[in-house]
């Protein structure tokens, strides 16, 4: 697959299922409109976040690189953002969990590229580069907030999602880009509203994947900081809309003390929240991060972690005590009384690894076909099979090149010529290679001698189990990409028309000359595009305290639209207030 973009050296050590995920920014694409609403949000954001979000945020849009008046390039921010140790790649809206996180683990910011319309200037449920670059790229400039970033992705990274978080990425998605949209028949939002409300009253048991990601809501994207009596705004979900930070700070949303609570508590991405969470600091946010971890299946294994791979229907490794890593689709395990796993299957493409690193001639060619093995102690034998020496192994037959039987407690039995066995680093067997092999339990024969050579896993137990491949490099893709694109704004005559007279404003607010005045500009827009605010508004910053006769008569028009427009009228208030203040400073 081709992409282009600007790469650098944290973007070219990115593995390829994450690389698949990344596109061009496409900087040419964003209009003269598009930068105005970066500007008038950013405007008021700065003004009002300065006194109530953390003290990072304002000194941390300078650290990285985003700009007030213009929408950052990929490019000049990934310059500024190597000083932090991070970079910054663009994507086509929503990617799954497990690859948003996995690109946090390795400190790049996923930014989705394109930029809410007008009309969505206060909130959008689709990301968009104002809520990825105004709001998550300033936090990191905080370097515990960074390594929190990081730490979670590496975590959230290993967590196991279902098949229903699947589907309910995919709806997210398709709603998110709809209801961004221009021109999209009602009743197809309705439907795609209605598919997420299905999904979210569906019940199913919280994934893991489910879980961690409440907990990237409620911190990385709605938290606040501080104490519940006077909290500061950290969350990007919050820095980037200038409705919910307003919204926020009101006693009307209840403010509860962070904990790892907030793991069960769901959100709906499409309203704003009824309450939020304060943790005292970043470094609390870790403390809760590490105990929500203690209770993955990546730290504790065993049948549970095994259980939540096989329902998941996706690529996941467990390791063994052995430290052999096992990754494919998971599709059976048999448990003796006490809930152990003594026998495991996959389906598939499967590859063995040791320590995130392929076994050498045990990756997908050999594999296949899935991949399978008893597991456990020895009947009547106290020592393991992993924990056996060359003596030890003689000693219960276990010569290279001489058939043998066993029998495993759990009545599992095997027969057929041992060829050789591989210890790890620490000298314990972990694999051991039959030919002409038999593996039953009970009536079943689970591997049969027309099936090949068999490769026994050697472990006592599962230690850990986790979302996607042990070592990336053994399947081509190991991610899924949804084939559900954005929908790119196609743009008419008039909006054309509407665009040059944003250019022109542009170029003049820069001080570069325009055969057009301000006053023809406004005269065009008053008879063309009546129902247009922000370059009416932009018009007034200009003139306001210079040109009285033009000013006034600006403002008489964004009077009217206040009421013509009452959707609106806040925002043109908000806009207004930000001149006078402007006035107050500079006259």
């Amino acid at each position: 697959m081709e992409t282009r973009f600007e790469s650098n050296e944290l973007i070219d050590r990115l593995p390829p299922h994450l690389k698949q995920y990344i596109k061009p920014q496409e900087y040419d694409r964003y209009t003269p409109i598009n930068q105005a609403v970066w500007r008038y949000v950013m405007r008021k954001n700065v003004d009002y976040l300065s006194k109530v979000a953390h003290e990072s945020y304002v000194d941390g849009l300078k650290q990285t690189g985003i700009s007030i008046n213009e929408i950052p390039s990929m490019y000049g921010m990934n310059r500024i953002l190597k000083e932090i140790g991070w970079a910054a790649v663009a994507v086509d809206g929503f990617i799954p969990p497990n690859a948003f996180m996995e690109f946090q683990a390795y400190k790049i910011l996923v930014i989705a590229s394109d930029i809410r319309q007008l009309e969505n200037i206060e909130y959008t449920p689709a990301p968009d580069i104002i809520h990825e670059g105004a709001g998550h790229a300033p936090i990191i400039a905080s370097p515990d907030y960074a390594e929190y970033l990081r730490r979670f992705g590496e975590i959230g990274a290993k967590a196991i999602s279902s098949a229903h978080d699947i589907e309910m990425y995919e709806a997210v998605r398709e709603l998110s880009i709809l209801k961004e949209a221009e021109g999209i028949p009602q009743e197809s939002i309705d439907a795609a509203e209605k598919k997420v409300e299905m999904l979210q009253e569906k019940e199913v048991e919280d994934s893991e994947i489910s879980l961690i990601r409440n907990l990237h809501w409620w911190t990385v994207e709605y938290g606040l900081v501080g104490t519940v009596d006077d909290p500061k705004i950290y969350g990007a979900g919050l820095l980037s809309s200038i409705g919910e930070s307003a919204w926020c700070m009101q006693s009307a949303v209840k403010k509860i003390p962070y904990s790892i609570d907030a793991a069960y508590q769901e959100f709906d991405i499409t309203k704003p929240q009824p309450q939020l969470f304060v943790t005292p600091d970043f470094a609390y946010l870790q403390e809760v991060l590490e105990e929500f971890a203690n209770t993955m299946a990546v730290r504790k294994g065993g049948w549970r972690g095994l259980k939540k791979l096989i329902e998941s229907r996706q690529l996941g490794t467990i390791e063994l005590s052995t430290g052999l890593q096992i990754s494919g689709v998971f599709t059976r395990m048999i448990q003796n009384e006490d809930n152990e796993v003594v026998y495991f299957e996959t389906e598939g493409e499967t590859a063995l690894a040791y320590r995130e690193k392929e076994v050498i001639g045990h990756g997908t060619s050999r594999h296949k076909n899935g991949f399978r093995s008893p597991l456990g102690k020895l009947k009547g034998i106290n020592l393991s099979i992993e924990n056996m020496g060359p003596r030890d192994l003689q000693a219960y037959n276990f010569y290279d090149g001489k058939p043998i039987s066993f029998e495993f407690e759990s009545g599992i039995t095997v027969d057929g010529l041992n060829v050789t066995g591989m210890r790890n680093l620490n000298g314990k067997l972990m694999l051991i290679q039959f030919t002409n092999c038999t593996v039953r339990y009970k009536d079943e024969i689970l591997f049969a001698p027309e099936d090949g050579d068999f490769d026994m896993a050697v472990g006592k137990e599962i230690v850990s189990a986790f979302a996607g491949a042990a070592d990336y490099l053994s399947f081509e893709v190991t991610q899924h990409v949804s084939s559900t694109k954005t929908i790119k704004h196609v743009i008419s005559e008039s909006e054309k028309e509407l665009n040059a007279l944003y250019k022109a404003v542009r170029e003049i607010r820069q001080g570069a000359e325009n055969k057009l005045s301000l006053e023809e500009i406004f005269s065009r827009i008053k008879k063309d595009h009546p129902n247009d605010w922000l370059l009416s508004l932009e018009i007034y910053e200009l003139v306001a305290g210079n040109e009285k006769s033009l000013s006034q008569t600006v403002l008489d028009h964004l009077k009217d639209l206040i009421k013509k427009r009452p959707e609106f009228g806040h925002l043109i208030n908000n806009g207004l207030e930000l001149i006078r203040a402007q006035l107050n400073v500079t006259s």
